[in-house]
Parts: C-alpha cells; structure tokens; sequence
C-alpha cells in the first residue's frame, strides 16, 4: 500500500465516524445508558486509541499523546458497564482524536509502506469502519434522527416485478473456507483459510423478506411454543416478543420504526433487526434451516467450476450497483435490487443490504491467531454465539468481503441482520 493511499483510508474512517454524530451537541451525546451499546463518546475516542495504539506506539514506539487514553478508552481498561461513567467531554474527545490522526499522518513514511505498516494502516481505518456502523446502529436502537451523512451515490432500486424466493441448488464438493493467512486485509477471525468438505445444498435466492416473515407473525409464530427451542422460548417469554423488533402494528397495519420515524413496513425489504432465536423458529415453521458458515460462503463464492471469488461478482471491489453499503439511502433496499451483484450460482445480496445469521456455534477456524492489538475476540466463540455473514447496508465497502465473519450473541436484535434459508435435506 502506498502511504498517500493509507492517508486517505485513515482520512475516510475518520470522516465518517465524525459526520455520524456532527449533528449531537454535548447534552444530546449523553444518551440512555443501554448494556448492548456503547457512549457514543466512548466510541469516538475508542476509534481513535486503537488508531494510537497501531500506528503510534506499535508501529513507532512513540510515547502516549494523552496520559489518561488507555484508561477512557482501551476496551479492556474501560469494560462495559464502566464507560458510562466515564469524565468524557465532546471537546477533548474531538480534540484527541484530531491529535492522534494528525501525529499518525505525519508518521507514514513517503512511497510504498512495509507490510507491516500497510497492515497495520488498514486494520487501524477497518477497525473505526466497524465502529460506524455500531454508531449508526446506536442511532437506530435509541431512536435518535437518521444521521446526516453526505448525499453519495444513489442506493440501488427494485428492478420490475419482485425476485422469486426461489431455491439455488449448490452442487457442494471441496470448498477453501476463509481468507488465506498472508491477506493483509482481513480479520483474524477471517483466518486462516482450510478446506471442508460440502455436501451438495439448496440455499434461498434472496434473504428472508418483511412479507414472508409477516406471514410467519400472523400465524402465530411468537405464540407457537412447538416452534421454539427451549432456549429460543425462554428469551421470547423473558422478552414477551411478539413480532421483530421495531415493527408496529397501528389501524390493522403494519409499520417499522426507523431512528425517530415510523414508516410503512415494506415487504419486498429483507427482514432486520430479528435475533438468531426468531431465525430459528421461522425456519422450523417454514420446513427450512439456516445455512451454515461453509455452505454459505460457498453459495456466495463459489463458482459452478469449483473456484472461488473475492465477491460474489468477481474479483473487482464493491461498486453501488452490485452491493447495497456505506449507509446509502440509511436503510435496506428491495431484495430485487442490484443483480449486478449476483454470485456465480445466482444468489442475490450476498455482500450488503442486511447481515445473515448462520447455523453452527461460533467457533475459531482450526490455526486461529488472534491479532495482538485490535480487541480480542475470543469471549465471542461458543455455543452461545452464532457467526453472521456479508454485511449491511450500514457497512463500509472497504471491509465487505464473502470472508467477513460477524461474531454476535444469539439474542441479539439490535444489528442490522436478518437471514436467508436452506431445503431440508428430504
């Protein structure tokens, strides 16, 4: 990577997570304290310690630029329930974070960098890219208005008549699940690629949309204990849910909340914002079952000629007409749109538009090395976490990739997921 290029990745992530909240004075930043989010201050200078922590003081060994940072914003300094209480302020968080990118702009050497400094450069822009995305999610959760971002490229629109939910059959065989080790831009927990072996499948074109999961509701779905894991009845009673979360019901229709609006519920939209419980019971209620991370990836991949691909497309990186990301338009798009962005077996929004829960517990990939500077994603592996995959419309391009893995807790209804199925094997 060329240092004018690692600049300008630095430049962006940081635009981005300032535009995010440019709107919020200081009063409107201290926002109801929630165990799933963060402050949105925390976040700010969360982002820019990491930043300091790669390119400073790894990279260059150079001594801390605010004596108190790694006590306000390293993770495991500041666990969750304390960020909350935390002395932060808008000004000197802004304040550092501006101190920290332009120390690290001036530290980049002139010409090509070495790898490790390239490493490091992308992993510090690609971690502040996931950071705001959980800003905008933060945004949503605590029904703040839609952030004001810069008008980019339209999002894609639906194309004619709706997509048929039709099935794709995959014909299975030995796929390279994962990124290769040497790929200097992807997450550990992308690492290292191996082999599996897959038995032929037959996956859903598109992901699940409002109107099939609306059916689903008004059958009874939440109240049908026979479509309820044990586990998955437990949270749905704790929870007392009874549709997705953000759907309304007003006058014999439905509507969805999005941030401060409520708006027509859209069926042709995939379904968001539901949990790995309520992904489960919909299949079970349906006859179908998730996929799991393997099959999936290879439904996304893979090609008929036993290859695989970058993207679902090819090889070139996400453009607005082939994935819908980067938070344009602030919401999801039809699932008839953009088939550009079809995979070789013609599967639709593999990469955007909505993050898609799979089957099996989250677990390491065998020669799992956690990266030693960026959080550690270890508390996330277990039966109690399940893998999602391809990303949002809230996600920066600059990480999308059919590799990405999204290590989240099975309750969790705050993301911007939802999920596409697979046959049952007759």
């Amino acid at each position: 990577m060329h240092s004018d290029q690692a600049a300008a990745m630095l430049r962006d992530a940081r635009k981005r997570t300032l535009e995010i909240w440019a709107d919020l004075d200081e009063n409107r930043l201290k926002v109801t304290a929630l165990p799933i989010l963060n402050p949105p201050l925390w976040e700010m200078g969360h982002v820019a310690w990491i930043q300091e922590k790669l390119l400073l003081r790894q990279l260059h060994q150079r001594p801390p630029v605010c004596p108190d940072a790694e006590s306000l914003w390293d993770a495991a300094a500041a666990p969750a329930h304390r960020r909350w209480d935390l002395p932060l302020s808008r000004a000197e968080t802004l304040r550092y974070m501006q101190q920290v990118l332009d120390l690290a702009l001036q530290a980049l050497p002139a010409g090509e960098l070495p790898a490790q400094a390239s490493r490091l450069c992308w992993l510090a822009a690609a971690h502040e890219d996931w950071h705001s995305e959980a800003s905008i999610r933060t945004r949503q959760t605590l029904g703040l208005p839609e952030p004001k971002l810069p008008e980019g490229p339209d999002p894609p629109t639906g194309h004619g008549r709706p997509v048929r939910s039709e099935d794709i059959v995959i014909p299975g065989g030995r796929f390279l699940l994962g990124a290769s080790p040497e790929e200097a831009h992807a997450f550990d927990v992308e690492k290292p690629a191996h082999w599996r072996e897959i038995q032929p499948f037959a996956i859903s074109r598109i992901p699940t949309t409002n109107g099939q999961f609306l059916e689903f509701v008004e059958d009874g779905g939440y109240r049908r204990r026979e479509l309820w894991s044990e586990e998955g009845w437990a949270w749905r009673e704790r929870e007392h849910a009874a549709h997705p979360l953000y759907w309304l019901r007003q006058g014999g229709y439905w509507f969805f909340r999005h941030f401060d609006l409520v708006v027509p519920l859209e069926e042709e939209l995939p379904v968001v914002h539901v949990n790995w419980y309520e992904a489960e019971a919909y299949c079970r209620w349906a006859r179908r079952r998730l996929p799991t991370e393997a099959e999936w990836e290879m439904a996304a991949a893979g090609t008929p000629e036993g290859s695989k691909r970058a993207y679902p497309w090819g090889e070139s990186p996400p453009t607005p007409e082939r994935a819908h990301l980067d938070a344009r338009g602030l919401g999801c798009v039809p699932v008839s749109a953009a088939p550009a962005g079809e995979s070789a077996f013609r599967c639709r929004h593999m990469i955007g538009n909505v993050w898609e829960w799979t089957a099996e517990p989250a677990a390491p990939y065998p020669g799992f090395e956690p990266d030693p500077m960026v959080e550690c994603p270890e508390r996330c592996f277990g039966e109690a976490y399940r893998v999602l995959r391809g990303g949002s419309w809230a996600t920066r391009p600059r990480i999308a990739r059919t590799t990405m893995r999204c290590l989240a807790a099975k309750e969790r209804r705050d993301l911007f997921a939802g999920f596409r199925t697979c046959a049952l094997v007759a």
